[in-house]
């Protein structure tokens, strides 16, 4: 029993001492081992490793990549003085485990550091630029560039970076508004220069409209009237002839006409002679008067 008990006891302390010798690094992780806070060693292959116990601890970082993503926009002078707000990111590995720890120590630091060098490189890049260099295929380079130089100054944290880009690249609020009233008053302008053009066009159209009108009533007045004319005359040489074949018959026939014509109804009032020659038929149908 009392064997028993030392067996667990033995195996209790070699558990513990094992737990503060041994450390494991992930295959995403990298490791400096501490003694009293001055560094001892850099693992940086995973896989089971030893420290001693109690007088040495370990401390883990990435070796992934990692993102810095600026806190907020800063505004940028161009080399055309037209004014920028930019946001950027970065993307970064630790490749110097120790500087890193020697210079930053933690991430939050690190990006805090990493975001300034990216705005100071940004910012003096950007300042030897125009808009439309920074708009056109030359963008790559500048990007290549701030690169470039961020990763020169972040060389010193031991920190290697990977990429830079510019997330948003937008006009100041008020230089917005100011080119939007400016695109506002050229729309409203070449909108007003339209509606001329086309009240103009309109005004053309209308007074070809009413010329043509004006011929086709005039070209269709003229057919009429000889067309009229051509009526009349056949209407007058078929009366002629009409009253050249029977006198008697085209006066009675003229008088009917004009007895219809004449006691229509309709207000008219006219005083006239019963023996008038207008009666002639009422009296007698040959239309001869009676001489008294």
């Amino acid at each position: 029993m009392r064997l028993q008990t030392y067996i667990l006891i033995a195996v209790g302390l070699i558990g513990f001492l094992a737990y503060n010798t041994l450390f494991l690094v992930q295959q995403t992780q990298q490791a400096i081992v501490l003694q009293f806070g001055e560094p001892k060693r850099t693992v940086q292959e995973p896989g089971l490793n030893w420290k001693l116990p109690f007088v040495q601890n370990v401390i883990f970082y990435e070796n992934r990549v990692l993102s810095m993503v600026s806190q907020g926009s800063e505004q940028v002078i161009l080399s055309d003085q037209k004014r920028l707000e930019v946001d950027t990111y970065a993307r970064y590995a630790i490749v110097n485990p120790l500087k890193f720890y020697q210079t930053v120590r933690t991430v939050r630091t690190a990006q805090e550091r990493l975001e300034a060098m990216v705005d100071s490189s940004v910012r003096r890049v950007l300042g030897n630029q125009s808009l439309v260099e920074i708009l056109s295929e030359q963008r790559n380079e500048i990007i290549t560039t701030i690169r470039d130089e961020v990763n020169a100054s972040a060389d010193t944290l031991g920190i290697r970076i990977v990429d830079v880009r510019i997330r948003r690249a937008d006009y100041p609020d008020a230089t917005s508004q100011n080119i939007f009233n400016r695109m506002k008053s050229e729309r409203e302008r070449e909108a007003k220069e339209f509606r001329a053009t086309g009240e103009e066009e309109a005004q053309k159209i209308r007074a070809t409209a009413d010329k043509q009108r004006a011929v086709i009533l005039a070209e269709a007045k003229r057919e009429s009237e000889i067309i009229r004319g051509s009526g009349d005359s056949k209407s007058i040489a078929i009366y002629a002839e009409a009253f050249g074949v029977d006198e008697d018959f085209y006066s009675f026939y003229r008088s009917m006409q004009a007895y219809r014509t004449s006691f229509a109804d309709n207000p008219t009032s006219m005083v006239i002679s019963p023996d008038s020659d207008f009666f002639r038929f009422f009296g007698n149908k040959s239309g001869i008067v009676d001489a008294k």
